[in-house]
């Protein structure tokens, strides 16, 4: 099991992911985040750029949660949980 970090910014969108309604499924993504962050469903995809080392999986068509793992610290560091591109 993997223990989750959030940064200042994904902190600021969890207050727009809940004014949104999108509360729930982003906490089923941080749950699927939580025991294993490489598993297939929700599908994840690596990101490039600027963000290159990051992941991201969706809680919506417009809206992603992108994450990094640091594997040898058992830690998930929540980058952003609104959209990635801005």
């Amino acid at each position: 099991m993997y223990k989750l970090l959030f940064t200042k910014q994904a902190q600021k969108d969890a207050r727009k992911l809940k004014s949104s309604n999108l509360k729930d499924k982003a906490e089923k993504v941080l749950e699927v985040l939580k025991n294993e962050p490489f598993c297939d469903y929700p599908p994840y995809e690596k990101l490039i750029g600027d963000l290159t080392g990051s992941f991201s999986r969706r809680i919506n068509i417009q809206h992603r949660i992108v994450y990094q793992v640091l594997e040898d610290d058992k830690i998930v560091k929540v980058l952003r949980m609104w959209i990635h591109y801005e």
